[in-house]
């Protein structure tokens, strides 16, 4: 029987790229899912709706929104355990909509230990980003590698990161940071890199990206949906902040071309477009994980290779290329 049989968890931002993925992994498990989403008046569920109907079936759907503590508080009650992933993380967007990232980021994140806290929760699990480090001021980084808040998204996942910490130290409430370097696979959205990467390669002869020289490691989303499931069982890893990456980086222009050869288009032109480029002062430059401390701490490691995990994300945005917005730049 699996440990996660029967347990009562809460994943917020389930309607995700990367919720999405850990609620199916969960309910695979035979875990008593709720899933909270954003509220719209159009009913949509976000990423969810893509798990197969035996699948979304056994799945509790909440929508609500994270700024509204009681809403917060009473889709909490009842839960064992809560993956906390919900958060606006579009980094263009945040420079037009600084003060909605600080809000739903911060305040959601206050109501969600809040109600934690309330409801006794065995274990929280919250959901922290690479972007917090800023400019690697050396490589690969750890978790000890100062937080440099070089755009408003990063800034308020800091501020959120720091109110998770001060509530295991202040409350003792469970607490542990997840803390993904840049994750892709099926399901995520466009505006992303290699979703943009694929959709232009799809339907142009030309790809328009941002910066083309800064460096990422990239984590495909099995392996990061692993990362959450591993630093939830580990006791060691309460109150510790945890870095899930592969260790190795790949400059942006390289990663394109190599998706590119990949699809068969290796006549397409690469272009870096000036309305994509974050300001200067803000562009992230490298990120590069060292990820010794998941493995030590909650015996994770990546198993699934660059390479693999790029052909299944191909395979995937192929079945739905027609809906593709591979012409407009999305923020």
């Amino acid at each position: 029987m699996s440990e996660w049989q029967d347990k009562r968890i809460v994943v917020t931002g389930a309607g995700g790229f990367i919720g999405s993925h850990l609620v199916e992994r969960l309910v695979k498990e035979g875990a008593s899912v709720k899933a909270f989403v954003h509220y719209n008046s159009r009913s949509d569920w976000g990423n969810i709706e893509y798990l197969d109907d035996e699948i979304l079936e056994k799945v509790e759907v909440t929508a609500g929104d994270l700024t509204d503590p009681f809403c917060v508080e009473k889709t909490l009650e009842g839960s064992e355990i809560v993956f906390h992933l919900g958060a606006l993380i579009a980094i263009p967007y945040s420079y037009v909509a600084p003060w909605q990232f600080a809000h739903t980021n911060v305040q959601g994140t206050v109501n969600v230990l809040e109600a934690c806290r309330k409801h006794r929760v065995e274990r929280i699990v919250h959901t922290s980003t690479s972007e917090v480090y800023g400019t690697a001021l050396y490589t690969p980084i750890d978790e000890k590698h100062p937080l440099q808040a070089q755009s408003p998204y990063s800034a308020s996942k800091i501020g959120a990161d720091k109110i998770a910490e001060s509530y295991y130290r202040s409350y003792d409430l469970p607490i542990s940071i997840i803390r993904p370097f840049n994750t892709f696979g099926p399901r995520q959205s466009a505006r992303a890199v290699i979703p943009t990467i694929i959709s232009q390669g799809m339907k142009s002869s030309e790809i328009k990206l941002g910066a083309l020289d800064p460096i990422r490691d990239l984590t495909y989303v099995a392996d990061t949906v692993e990362g959450f499931l591993a630093i939830a069982r580990a006791r060691k890893a309460l109150g510790e902040v945890v870095n899930v990456g592969s260790g190795k980086g790949i400059r942006i222009k390289d990663l394109a071309y190599l998706i590119l050869d990949r699809m068969g288009k290796r006549s397409v032109t690469i272009v870096s477009e000036k309305q994509r480029q974050r300001p200067e002062r803000s562009e992230v430059y490298e990120l590069v994980c060292d990820n010794s401390k998941a493995r030590s701490l909650c015996n994770w490691e990546p198993k699934i290779r660059l390479g693999e995990g790029l052909e299944k994300t191909i395979e995937w945005f192929g079945r739905d290329e027609a809906h593709l917005k591979s012409n407009i730049y999305n923020i």
